[in-house]
C-alpha cells in the first residue's frame, strides 16, 4: 500500500505569527476597556440610566470578551504535544462561542429591564449619562481601530471586535438619550435606547454563534463545496476513485483536509500526491492534507469499516 502524507506548515506558522500581532492591541484594549467599564457602570448606577447600565454591561463584555480573546491567543500559541497533537487553536473557537453566549444574556436582560422601565419610568441625569456615554464613545472607538484588522483573519479577535462594534453603537445611543433627557425631560429616552441597543447586538451575536458552532461540529468551511472537490480529486491522471474525504477547519484560517485516492495499476503515487496537493493549495486554499494513496485492492479494506 502506497502512503502519501501533504503536510503544510505555512498556514500554522502564519496564524502563530498573526496571533502575536494581536497580543499586543488586545492588551492595550483591555485595559482601556477596563476602565470605561468602570466608569459606565459608577455613574450609571449613581444616574439610574439603564441606557448607560446596559451599556457598561456591554463594555463588561468586551473586557471578557478581550480578554478571553487574550487567553485563547495566547493558549492557542504553545506548541504541539503528545496529547495535543493539533495544539491548542480550538480554545480560540470556544472563547469565541462563550463570547456570543454572554452577549445573549446581556441583551435578553437589558431588554427585559427596558420593558420593566416602560411600565415604570426613572428620573435620570441627562448631563453625566451624556457626559460618561462621549467618554465611552471614545474608548470604544480607539478598540475598534486596534481590533479592526484582526478580526478579518481571527475569529476569536471578530467576537471581541463585533462586541466592541455594538458597545460603539449603543454610546452613540445613550449618547442621543442623555441629550433627549437634558433637553426635554423625556426619562422614556433611556429604556428606548436600551432596548434599541439589546436588539441591535443579537443578529450579530447569532452570526459569531453560528460560525463557531460549524467549527465545532466540524462541518465544511463556507465556501468548499465538498463534493465538488472529490470530483476534481477523482477527475485527476490516474486517480480512479477518492473515499475517506474530510475537510475541515481547526480554527480561523486553518483549514484541513484528508483522504484516501485509489489508482491505476502502476500509478506514480508521488505524481499522484503532489498533483492532488497543488489541487487543495490553489484551489481552495487548503495547505494542510493528509493524503492516502493506495491500489485498487486496498481500497476494499476502507469499505469494510462502517464510519
Amino acid at each position: 500500500m502506497g502512503h502519501g502524507h501533504g503536510h503544510g506548515h505555512g498556514s500554522a506558522t502564519d496564524a502563530n505569527s498573526a496571533s502575536g500581532r494581536y497580543l499586543t492591541r488586545l492588551s492595550a484594549s483591555l485595559g482601556i476597556l477596563l476602565v470605561f467599564f468602570v466608569l459606565e457602570a459608577v455613574v450609571g448606577l449613581l444616574t439610574s440610566s439603564l441606557a448607560l447600565l446596559s451599556d457598561a454591561g456591554h463594555m463588561f463584555t468586551d473586557v471578557l470578551g478581550v480578554g478571553m480573546a487574550l487567553a485563547a491567543i495566547t493558549t492557542a500559541r504553545r506548541s504541539v504535544t503528545n496529547k495535543s497533537t493539533f495544539g491548542l487553536y480550538r480554545i480560540e473557537v470556544l472563547a469565541a462561542l462563550a463570547n456570543a453566549v454572554l452577549l445573549f444574556g446581556v441583551a435578553g436582560y437589558i431588554v427585559y429591564e427596558a420593558i420593566q422601565r416602560f411600565m415604570q419610568p426613572h428620573e435620570v441625569a441627562g448631563v453625566p449619562m451624556m457626559l460618561t456615554a462621549a467618554a465611552g464613545l471614545v474608548a470604544n472607538i480607539v478598540v475598534f481601530l486596534l481590533l479592526r484588522q484582526g478580526a478579518s483573519e481571527s475569529l476569536n479577535v471578530r467576537g471581541a471586535y463585533l462586541e466592541v462594534f455594538a458597545d460603539t453603537i449603543g454610546s452613540v445611543g445613550v449618547l442621543i438619550g442623555g441629550f433627549m433627557t437634558w433637553a426635554f425631560g423625556w426619562y422614556m429616552a433611556d429604556p428606548v435606547i436600551a432596548m434599541a441597543v439589546g436588539l441591535f447586538v443579537l443578529p450579530r451575536t447569532f452570526k459569531l454563534a453560528r460560525q463557531a458552532l460549524r467549527i465545532l461540529v466540524q462541518q465544511a468551511p463556507e465556501g468548499v463545496d465538498v463534493s465538488e472537490l472529490s470530483d476534481e480529486l477523482a477527475s485527476l491522471p490516474s486517480v480512479t476513485e477518492v473515499h475517506d474525504l474530510h475537510v475541515w477547519t481547526l480554527t480561523s484560517g486553518m483549514e484541513v483536509a484528508s483522504a484516501h485516492l485509489t489508482t491505476k495499476p502502476g500509478a506514480d503515487h508521488g505524481g499522484v500526491l503532489v498533483a492532488a496537493q497543488r489541487l487543495l493549495s490553489e484551489r481552495y486554499e487548503i495547505e494542510h492534507a493528509t493524503l492516502q494513496v493506495e491500489p485498487t485492492e486496498c481500497a476494499k479494506r476502507c469499505q469494510e469499516l462502517t464510519w
